[in-house]
C-alpha cells in the first residue's frame, strides 16, 4: 500500500508542485534543467484575465451541477424505495449516462444542441420558443455543459442515496406512521436526518469529481466561445499543452489551485465527521 501511494500520489503530486515552482520550457521539461523561479508562476496566474472569470465558472459549474444531481438523484432514490413493478429495470436504465464513455456523452451531447441541426432547437422552434445558439453564444454555453453534467452524474447520486436509504430501518417509519405522521413530515424528520453521512460523502465525492470536470467541457465548447466556459481544469490544460508554446509552470500551478480547493473541502468534511 505504501509502495502504491507514494508511486501513484505522492509523487504526481511532488513532481506538479515541482512544475509550478520552475520556469519550465520544451527544452528544460525534457533535459530537467529548469531554474527555480518560487511563487513566479502563481503570480502569473493571478495576474492573469483569465483567472477570475475560471475561478467563478468553475464554482458555478462545481455548485450549481451537485445540487442538481443531488436533489434530483434522491428525489429519484425516494422513488425507487416504493419497489413497483419493473423499478429494478428502471433503476437499471437510469444508470446509463453513468456507464457510457464521457466522449460518447459529450459528443451526444453536442449534437443535441448543434445551434442549426441539434434536437434540442427543433424541439424548441416546434413550440414556437425560438432559437437558441447553445454552444456558440456567451451567455449560453456554461449553462450548456452544466446541463450535460448534470444529467452524467444524476446515476452517481441515485445509486449512492438508494443504498443509504436501503440502511434506515423500516420500523422507525412504522413507529412514524402510527403517530401520524405525513409523508413529508416523515421524509424531513426521518430520512433526511438519517441519510446525512451518506449525503455528505455523496456531495463530497460530487464536488472533488466536478471540480476536475475537463473532457466534457472541451469536447462540448473547448472552454469557449471567448472563454465563456472555461474553468481552472480547461484553462489548466490550455496552458500546459493548448499553445505552441507550452507553459507547463502556470498550467501545473493551476491544477495545484485546484487540489487544494479540494482539499479545503475534504478537511471541512474530516472535521464535520469527527463532531
Amino acid at each position: 500500500m505504501i509502495i502504491y501511494l507514494v508511486a501513484f500520489y505522492a509523487y504526481p503530486l511532488y513532481r506538479n508542485l515541482d512544475l509550478s515552482l520552475r520556469h519550465y520550457t520544451v527544452r528544460s521539461f525534457v533535459q530537467g534543467d529548469a531554474p527555480f523561479s518560487g511563487a513566479d508562476n502563481y503570480t502569473t496566474v493571478f495576474a492573469d484575465p483569465t483567472f477570475g472569470p475560471a475561478l467563478l465558472h468553475t464554482l458555478v459549474f462545481t455548485f450549481v451541477s451537485i445540487a442538481f444531481q443531488f436533489a434530483i438523484g434522491l428525489a429519484l432514490a425516494v422513488f425507487f424505495t416504493a419497489h413497483f413493478k419493473l423499478s429494478a429495470t428502471l433503476r437499471a436504465l437510469f444508470l446509463v449516462p453513468w456507464l457510457l464513455p464521457l466522449i460518447v456523452s459529450a459528443s451526444t451531447w453536442s449534437w443535441m444542441l448543434n445551434s442549426d441541426s441539434g434536437i434540442v432547437n427543433v424541439a424548441l422552434e416546434a413550440l414556437h420558443l425560438g432559437h437558441v445558439n447553445w454552444l456558440t453564444s456567451p451567455d449560453w454555453a456554461l449553462t450548456s455543459v452544466i446541463i450535460a453534467n448534470i444529467w452524467i452524474g444524476i446515476p452517481f447520486n441515485l445509486v449512492i442515496l438508494y443504498s443509504g436509504l436501503q440502511a434506515i430501518p423500516a420500523d422507525v417509519y412504522e413507529a412514524a406512521a402510527l403517530d401520524g405522521a405525513t409523508s413529508g413530515q416523515r421524509f424531513w424528520q426521518i430520512t433526511f436526518p438519517l441519510l446525512r453521512p451518506v449525503s455528505a460523502i455523496t456531495l463530497l465525492l460530487g464536488l472533488v469529481y466536478t471540480l476536475k470536470v475537463f473532457d466534457l467541457i472541451w469536447i462540448m465548447t473547448k472552454g469557449g466561445p471567448t472563454d465563456a466556459s472555461t474553468t481552472l481544469a480547461t484553462w489548466s490544460y490550455k496552458l500546459s499543452f493548448g499553445n505552441l508554446l507550452p507553459q507547463f509552470g502556470p498550467g501545473a500551478a493551476v491544477g495545484n489551485l485546484l487540489i487544494l480547493i479540494a482539499l479545503f473541502f475534504g478537511l471541512l468534511y474530516v472535521r464535520r465527521q469527527r463532531s
